[in-house]
């Protein structure tokens, strides 16, 4: 089978633990080919994402890697069967495949929270907000552009509007909910989706006011995505050269201290609702 020429998000995350696995038994890539009737080079692939690997051949990996974790071992086991086919894979060669790799891993996750000073946050924009924010790149976006991806932010909010919506919960700065994005009409049908999804029970949001002493942490956003298993969780970075997926142990350890930090600065559920409320009377 010739090796993927681009690998989701998801597969290189399989991969990567499969390395981990392979590291923490203090072996060489070369010494495991052997077992797998592989050579180095195609298990590299293996673990770069370039190429999959069956259930089979997982669990023997994992027995030879002498792997005790059975939680984590069938959590990698469903990462190799699950053959979803998500309504993101419609924009895979029509947007960057980051767009895609974001929406899987949000679909995947067993929560989301997210940190968010600039924008109100991506789940819970409107079309109208969502067409600002992207008509304001440089260079100009053209429609052909603009569209799938308002198209590809508002079907991200699946997540939330399943049967069994994901958990979550977002803390957002007060001037991201004050910036005009657009113009005014805009900004109110926005703030008032904001009311609708914490109405409805798709979000939990808290607030952190401009007037909050001792808040250092504007520059801080993320999305941080449950795994089936901490170690499995996943930080979303947006950057000026795309979206970084961490997943290393330390980053997420840094990132969950980073949260809760961030959080002690923000106003509880109800107060934030209120808050957002009377912002939604001023505009």
């Amino acid at each position: 089978m010739a090796p993927r020429s681009r690998p989701t998000a998801r597969q290189v995350r399989l991969g990567t633990e499969l390395r981990r696995l392979r590291e923490a038994a203090g072996l060489k890539a070369r010494e495991v080919a052997g077992l797998l009737s592989s050579t180095s080079a195609q298990m590299s692939q293996v673990e770069a994402g370039l190429a999959g690997v069956s259930e089979e051949r997982l669990r023997r990996l994992a027995a030879h890697y002498a792997c005790a974790d059975e939680a984590l071992i069938e959590a990698l086991v469903a990462m190799v069967t699950d053959r979803t086919q998500g309504w993101w894979e419609e924009y895979r060669g029509v947007l960057p495949s980051v767009f895609s790799d974001v929406a899987e891993t949000e679909h995947h996750g067993t929560f989301l929270r997210e940190v968010v000073t600039s924008h109100v946050p991506g789940l819970l924009q409107t079309p109208d907000y969502a067409r600002a924010v992207f008509g304001y790149m440089i260079p100009e976006l053209p429609e052909s552009e603009l569209k799938p991806r308002v198209e590809h932010r508002m079907r991200r909010r699946s997540v939330l509007e399943q049967d069994v919506p994901i958990p979550y919960e977002t803390i957002v700065h007060e001037a991201a909910l004050r910036i005009l994005v657009s113009d005014r009409r805009t900004a109110r049908a926005q703030l008032l989706e904001v009311l609708g999804a914490i109405e409805d029970g798709r979000a939990t949001v808290r607030v952190i006011p401009l007037a909050r002493e001792g808040f250092a942490g504007a520059g801080i956003e993320m999305m941080y995505v449950g795994g089936p298993l901490q170690q499995l969780d996943t930080v979303l970075r947006d950057a000026p050269h795309g979206t970084a997926f961490i997943d290393a142990g330390s980053q997420l350890a840094r990132f969950r201290a980073m949260l809760n930090k961030v959080g002690k600065a923000a106003l509880q559920p109800v107060e934030s609702r209120d808050f957002i409320h009377h912002l939604a009377k001023e505009v």
